[in-house]
């Protein structure tokens, strides 16, 4: 009876979880790709793993006062059957992997056909590649993050902003030592390093401040180097940008 409560319990508090995670709304393209995988993989792994728990709890059950057990009876159509199973288990998992890492937004060396994404070669910002996004420089240094919006010379400090409902690239690069652009809601991530630029791509549906943080040790400061994201709608973004043409500014207010 216990075993029974215990395994009851169980699958009441996967559901539940699964039924919680699946109310949270993806606030970007990144972390809808990324939700997205992690409920494929789940919906297939939690079935297998209650599976799996029945089984024990069935052989634990039947078998735990044989005093005489035996090895198991050859059977090659089993072996064959979840070896086929197991195979097929593998291939669900690396095509659903792949179609989420190949995407544009996950992976920007992937983005619109016919854009130079090579990110060799490049000595400044102003050799980088056009690209048809909201475009952002950002530069992280001891301990804070820069970022630069070339069309209207406008800079921030800790707080990068982007229009809502737009495709932007973030080009990243680093003054000193390797560092790591993080916004955990939006599900970017992307490194940046000394002499390199690199390449992160996103489109954000819902305005706010979203916490972004370095996700690479880089000194003493590491624990302090965070800022935001911040999202505003179109006009607020253009409005802010013409504003403050030629000067370092805070963000606007995302409402």
């Amino acid at each position: 009876m216990d075993r029974r409560r215990t395994l009851v319990a169980l699958v009441v508090a996967a559901l539940s979880l699964l039924l919680a995670m699946g109310t949270v709304a993806a606030q970007s393209e990144n972390r809808d790709l990324i939700d997205g995988l992690e409920y494929q993989l789940l919906y297939v792994a939690l079935p297998l793993t209650l599976f799996v728990l029945l089984i024990l709890v069935y052989a634990a059950v039947k078998f735990h006062d044989n005093d005489d057990p035996q090895p198991t009876t050859e059977d090659p159509a089993l072996e064959i059957t979840w070896t086929v199973a197991t195979a097929l288990i593998l291939l669900f998992v690396g095509l659903s992997g792949y179609s989420v890492l190949v995407n544009p937004y996950v992976s920007p060396s992937q983005a619109l056909e016919g854009e130079d994404t090579s990110q060799d070669g490049f000595d400044s910002f102003a050799d980088l590649p056009d690209t048809d996004d909201e475009e952002v420089h950002v530069r992280g240094y001891q301990w804070e993050w820069q970022a630069t919006y070339p069309e209207a010379n406008v800079t921030t400090e800790s707080e990068i902003v982007i229009p809502a409902d737009t495709d932007v690239t973030f080009w990243l690069t680093s003054d000193d030592v390797v560092h790591s652009l993080f916004v955990p809601d939006l599900g970017v991530k992307q490194d940046a390093f000394p002499g390199d630029y690199t390449r992160a791509r996103t489109t954000v549906s819902e305005p706010g401040r979203y916490d972004a943080v370095c996700a690479e040790f880089c000194g003493a400061g590491h624990s302090r180097m965070d800022g935001s994201i911040v999202v505003v709608e179109r006009d607020t973004y253009d409005e802010w940008l013409a504003a403050n043409e030629g000067t370092i500014t805070d963000a606007p207010d995302p409402g």
